[in-house]
């Protein structure tokens, strides 16, 4: 076969990710949530934690998705200590967004 001709082989989603500038952008935002949302896992209540899911990051703000009304009113509570919390690791997060998703 001559080297001309690609092969159309599978690649994993984070090599096309990495390849990819926009893709790899977007990689690097969706991990840096999670990231975050580790670091604040300690300070919500463990009834919480399950309910909550990383989201998107828009320049000083930062998104999570949470399963409830409910959820997300105790989330608001704590925003000022997680806001704290966050700063003091180092990511600028000025706003706290609190989305509640339903599932389908």
């Amino acid at each position: 076969m001559s080297e001309s001709v690609r092969r159309h082989e599978p690649i994993p989603l984070w090599q096309a990710a990495k390849d990819e500038p926009s893709l790899a952008s977007l990689a690097a935002r969706a991990q840096e949530s999670g990231e975050r949302l580790k670091a604040i896992r300690a300070l919500l209540p463990a009834p919480l934690r399950s309910q909550i899911q990383p989201g998107p990051i828009e320049e000083e703000e930062w998104c999570l998705l949470v399963a409830s009304p409910a959820a997300a009113a105790k989330l608001r509570q704590l925003s000022p200590a997680l806001l704290a919390h966050l700063r003091s690791h180092g990511w600028s997060v000025q706003t706290l967004r609190i989305k509640i998703i339903r599932p389908r």
